[in-house]
Order: structure tokens, then sequence, then C-alpha cells
């Protein structure tokens, strides 16, 4: 009887080891990595820390809040701050899961606090913000995957700021307990205006960039949403200059069309570091996003497509849902 119940038994180290999907650290280019490429004059960015900036930093700080304009250096936080618009980022700042793009931390987080909900929903009121986007870290720890604490989020910002647009970039909830699908219909009870899930890579390359999660489980989720609720618009966002071929990102394009994506960004990959992530392939001129504009508005016929160098997920959310709403109310 010991002989079979012995190897079913983890170590907490084996237990943590676990909850961490993605890319293991020793597959990162590590301290000998070639210096990244010199950045072209369409990606140069200019520091503006402007009065706006600095106000929306002291009421992010005053409530230890987290945002992912700075946790990924993002390279649109001065022109957002300044604009008074920011993308808030939920259950901490320690992500369970690690993609060879991402800056955000990897590591076991802390407890949920209880009072985030209602810390973010004060700050957008305290920031006059019309449109808020709340994305987070992926909480594969916990039994509901945190989507609890996300709807949570999304009715707090609804209740203390009625006429504020409301859009959630969510992972795909893999937690202990509860499914996918049980966690994706909680946050959409909660009616965020815009829900939004990545899939950021081509096929060919998402097991490797992207491997704790999955091409096909990410669409599959977007089209969840449409069955959860017909009118719920739907987003997603692919990162370009990490090895794909201009052909495979209309492929992943077509693909998410099919699953009915209203809204995609499309933005240029930048290496957050040169020991610990993926090295950048390319520059994509913005020729190149242009055509990838074109091709997702006139042929696939999205509503909406921001594509673009420095285009980031949450970059412009508020215009973008104004005018995806619009073209869709349309053709009703």
């Amino acid at each position: 009887m010991s002989k079979v119940l012995i190897p079913t038994i983890k170590s907490r180290a084996e237990i943590e080891r676990d909850l961490r999907r993605g890319a293991p650290l020793r597959e990162s280019p590590g301290p000998k990595a070639s210096s990244p490429q010199r950045r072209p004059e369409w990606l140069k960015v200019k520091v503006q820390e402007g009065e706006n900036f600095t106000e929306l930093r002291n009421i992010m700080r005053a409530r230890g809040l987290h945002t992912v304009c700075e946790e990924a250096a993002c390279p649109n936080i001065y022109e957002c701050w300044e604009a008074r618009e920011a993308t808030f980022l939920l259950c901490g700042d320690l992500c369970t899961r690690r993609c060879g793009f991402c800056d955000v931390m990897t590591a076991k987080p802390q407890p949920l606090d209880p009072e985030e909900p209602t810390k973010v929903a004060e700050a957008v009121r305290l920031m006059g913000l019309k449109f808020a986007v709340i994305t987070g870290v992926a909480r594969d720890d916990c039994d509901d995957a945190a989507s609890a604490h996300w709807a949570a989020t999304v009715s707090a910002v609804r209740s203390a700021n009625p006429d504020c647009g409301i859009e959630v970039l969510i992972p795909d909830f893999k937690g202990r307990k509860e499914e996918s699908l049980e966690s994706l219909a909680r946050v959409i009870a909660a009616r965020p205006d815009v829900l939004a899930h990545n899939l950021e890579t081509a096929r060919r390359l998402h097991s490797k960039i992207r491997p704790g999660f999955g091409y096909d489980s990410s669409l599959e989720l977007l089209r969840s949403s449409k069955a959860l609720r017909t009118d719920q618009v739907t987003k997603s966002n692919l990162i370009v200059g990490m090895g794909e071929r201009e052909e495979e990102v209309y492929e992943a394009m077509t693909d998410l069309q099919a699953v009915g994506c209203d809204v995609l960004t499309i933005g240029q990959y930048l290496q957050p570091s040169r020991s610990w992530h993926l090295p950048v392939d390319r520059w994509v001129h913005p020729d190149e996003f242009a055509r990838y504009k074109s091709f997702g508005e006139t042929e696939l016929n999205m509503a909406w497509v921001e594509s673009g160098p420095l285009v980031r997920s949450s970059y412009h959310a508020g215009e973008q849902y104004r005018s995806a709403s619009a073209r869709l109310a349309g053709r009703t």
C-alpha cells in the first residue's frame, strides 16, 4: 500500500513550483546575452513627468495600489498618466506565471487584499476617470483563480463611479479547484464594458513564449465570453517582433475574428531585460502595423484595430471602446 501512496505526496517546494506555470528561468538568455538592438527613431519615447503624472502616482502610492503601467514598464506611461488614464494591476504585483516577454515578477504571491476593490474604486473616483482598465496577475494559487476578487472590483468601481466605463484584462482563470468557465461567468456577471484576454503571439510560437497559457484555450475563453453574454464587447492583443512572420500575424487575427473578438491591439515587443527576457527578433516598421489595421478592419470587419509600434493593450482603451461600440451599434 505504501508503494502506491508515497509517490503521490508532494513536498512544499514541489507544490510551489507547480503553481508557477511558464518558461523556467534556466531557459532565459542569462547574463552573457548580447546587448539589445538599437531602437529606431519611431520607438523613442520622451519623458514628461508633469503635474498629472505626479498626482496620479501619489494617489497610487498612498493606497498601496499597483499599475501595469509601472510593473510592465509600459512606454506610454507618461502620455497616459498625463492624460489621467491608468491601468490598475489587481491581485498584487507577483505572478504565478512566467511569460518570456513580460516584466511582471514571477514568485509566490502574497494573500489577496480584501480592501483592494474599495481602494481601486476610490482611486478611480479621485483621479476623475471616465474609463478604467483593470488587469491583474495570474493567481493559480487561489481556488477560483481570484475571479471573485475581480468581480468584486468591477462591482465596487461601478458602484462608486456609475458613469465610468470599465475594461477588464483577465488571465485564463486556471485556479486550484474551480473550472475556468465558472470563474469567467462570475466576472462577466459583474458586467464590465469590455472583456479582454490577450492571445499575444502566433500559434507556432505560443507554447514557447506563453507556456503557462494555451493558444486554443485563450481563443475558447473569448468565444465563451460571447456565449455567456451576447452583447459583451471582447478584446485581445498581439505582440510582434518576437520571431513571428507577417503571415502568421494575419492567421492569428483571423483566429481571433472567428471567435467573435471585437477589438484588437497590436504593438512592438520591447525587451524588458537583456538577461531574463526574449531578445527582440526585429523592429516592425510602421507600414506593417498599418497593414495589420487595414486587414483587421477591412478584410475581417473587426470593430476596431489599434496597431502601432508603441501600442499596448490598454492604450487609448476608452477611445477604442467608444469607437468599437459605435461601429457595433451600426451593424444591429
